[in-house]
């Protein structure tokens, strides 16, 4: 039973301040009003305390009772994680729609997750065994795609002296009984876990594993690794959404979150039908068998919004913990600091550039520092790969969020709008994009015998440079005006924006491309270019180049090869040199 610790004495939004007891604990959770708002205390100064509510204030007035709960905002762990829908704070969205409709009621409480359902356990450890913090006992089919990893909570350590036979348990039932110093403790499914405190951890390991997306401008031009941080920015309609669907559908990451955080409510909406209906490519199953959802719409509380965040990353934390490999959608982190802003706004803080507080840049720190790759407790090997949109007003990417991004992560994958409104998507401009884990994949491409795809790499986006350069010309004299040896240039960065970089998520082949097709048509591509410079060198017109028909198949190589099919693309090489050898023999 909550006790009363104090009394509201003033309002302002979301922000309120507190008069009573001086025994509450910064971020410690309470409880608001009469229908007991969630809330967080955010600041303390002798008896005043300073409260975040993460439900709609309307109505509150001074006077309101505030409830202590003891604990700070956390997170429950458990089996039953995977497919749920929660919102800011971790209700689940179902539970709640069913409880007050299609609108939220305020103070409703529900538990995460549900304690009746029976999960089929079997134990992993013995009686008599050491265990310590990230020690595996059991394991549940959380899913038919995900095994759940039953730990021992990271604080615990002990003599196991009971553990519970295969069998089926709801996540409350104790499964297995520690003697420590302190005593037997009962261990149970659930566990709790502060959102704002990450998760420890044995070490962390450098980032050398690639995270496959499927996508060709990502994986081929610039790439991300399991354990990295990318950031998405792009102005309104440049599909930084869509992008973020198709990594989290096609990467090889075992577990994806995605927060939908401040975004449009017709938008999330389309989010939270479409992914239950989507198809896992590795399994044929649905992709929600190994996705979380958490949404936190535009018209939700803006004190949710912030701590969303918090939400999917230390659920994201815990499945790493496990041993998997997790990647986590957050769209949008600019939704998120225009949350800090609002907040800290109400709280009457001086304000920084824009508007946004001085610390914007350490939260955002704080934020992505939790990504990377790392040997957990158990010793295992998981990572927690951090994706974030930033949707900078009217697509300008000086603003403050965007800069302070680009400050912490390694991988900036920066959509155009106007290669959106040419209907080139993926919209990553290939001129200001960057991934400066470039040089540490190499490796990682020659274990799988594609050592020449750095040299091949650098070629491209040579070529794309120079094109860009090229342009400024021929938008003042046309391209006639050029000579042959940079026309080609033009003509083969003309085959690496349409066959390689444009990219289509509708069509059936060319969603996704293995890493093997990939490089075959980059291979292919620049093999054109090359041979071409040799013949144009010798006297040949590139018009007459351009009108070779193997020119037509490079660009259809991503849609009318299949990923199994990739091999044919040496077909394609041999026919583009049959075709080059006869030109180059007119020419000799």
């Amino acid at each position: 039973m909550s006790t009363q610790i104090a009394e509201v004495v003033w309002v302002n939004g979301p922000v309120i301040r507190a008069r009573g007891s001086q025994h509450v604990g910064m971020l410690e959770v309470v409880e608001v009003g009469d229908e007991h708002l969630i809330a967080e205390v955010i600041g303390l100064e002798r008896d005043t305390l300073t409260i975040q509510v993460y439900e709609e204030t309307s109505g509150l007035r001074p006077g309101a009772p505030v409830f202590s709960t003891g604990y700070p905002l956390s997170v429950e762990l458990g089996p039953g994680l995977l497919q749920s829908i929660f919102d800011g704070i971790q209700r689940p969205l179902p539970v709640l729609e069913l409880r007050s409709g299609a609108y939220i009621g305020r103070g409703i409480k529900t538990t995460p997750l549900y304690r009746k359902q029976e999960w089929d356990f079997t134990p992993r450890a013995q009686v008599g065994d050491h265990v310590q913090g990230g020690t595996l006992l059991g394991t549940v089919p959380e899913t038919a795609l995900i095994e759940h990893r039953v730990m021992a909570p990271p604080d615990m350590d002990g003599i196991l002296t009971w553990i519970a036979p295969e069998g089926k348990y709801t996540i409350v039932d104790p499964i297995a009984r520690l003697q420590t110093q302190h005593g037997e403790q009962d261990i149970a499914m659930l566990r709790r876990w502060p959102v704002r405190r990450p998760r420890p951890y044995q070490r962390r390991l450098p980032p050398t594993e690639m995270l496959v997306t499927g996508q060709r401008a990502l994986d081929t031009f610039f790439p991300m690794v399991k354990g990295g941080t990318a950031a998405i920015p792009g102005g309104f309609g440049a599909g930084k959404t869509i992008t973020q669907h198709q990594v989290a559908k096609w990467s090889d990451a075992d577990v994806v979150i995605y927060v939908g955080c401040g975004e449009r409510g017709n938008e999330m909406t389309e989010v939270l039908q479409e992914f239950p209906e989507l198809t896992d490519p590795r399994s044929g199953r649905s992709l929600m068998e190994r996705t979380i959802l958490i949404a936190n719409t535009s018209n939700m509380p803006v004190a949710a919004r912030e701590a969303s965040i918090y939400t999917g990353v230390t659920l994201a934390e815990y499945y790493r913990d496990m041993g998997y490999h997790v990647a986590i959608m957050a769209d949008s982190t600019s939704r998120w600091a225009e949350a800090l802003r609002e907040i800290s706004g109400r709280l009457e803080e001086m304000p920084a550039e824009e508007g946004y507080p001085a610390y914007l840049a350490a939260r955002l720190a704080e934020f992505y520092e939790r990504a990377g790759r790392m040997v957990t407790l158990s010793g295992a090997t998981g990572s927690v790969s951090i994706i974030g949109a930033v949707s900078p007003p009217g697509g300008d990417f000086s603003e403050p969020v965007t800069q302070h991004t680009k400050r912490f992560i390694r991988c900036f994958w920066a959509l155009d709008k106007s290669l959106a409104s040419a209907r080139h998507f993926p919209a990553i401009n290939w001129l200001d994009s960057y991934s400066e884990y470039v040089d540490e994949v190499v490796d990682w491409w020659k274990a799988r015998g594609y050592a020449d795809w750095h040299s091949l790499r650098t070629q491209a986006m040579d070529i794309l440079q120079r094109e860009s350069r090229l342009q400024q010309i021929v938008k003042l004299v046309g391209p006639d005006a050029l000579p042959d040896d940079q026309r080609l240039i033009l003509e083969t960065a003309r085959l690496l924006r349409e066959g390689i970089l444009q990219q289509s998520a509708l069509d059936s082949v060319d969603a996704s491309a293995t890493i093997e097709k990939q490089i075959r048509m980059l291979r292919a591509i620049l093999h054109f270019h090359d041979r071409a410079a040799r013949i144009i060198a010798k006297g040949c017109p590139i018009i007459l180049i351009h009108s070779l028909p193997v020119v037509n198949t490079l660009v259809r190589m991503k849609t009318s090869i299949a990923n199994e099919n990739a091999s044919e693309i040496d077909a394609v090489i041999t026919g583009l040199d049959a075709q080059m050898d006869q030109l180059e023999r007119e020419y000799a």
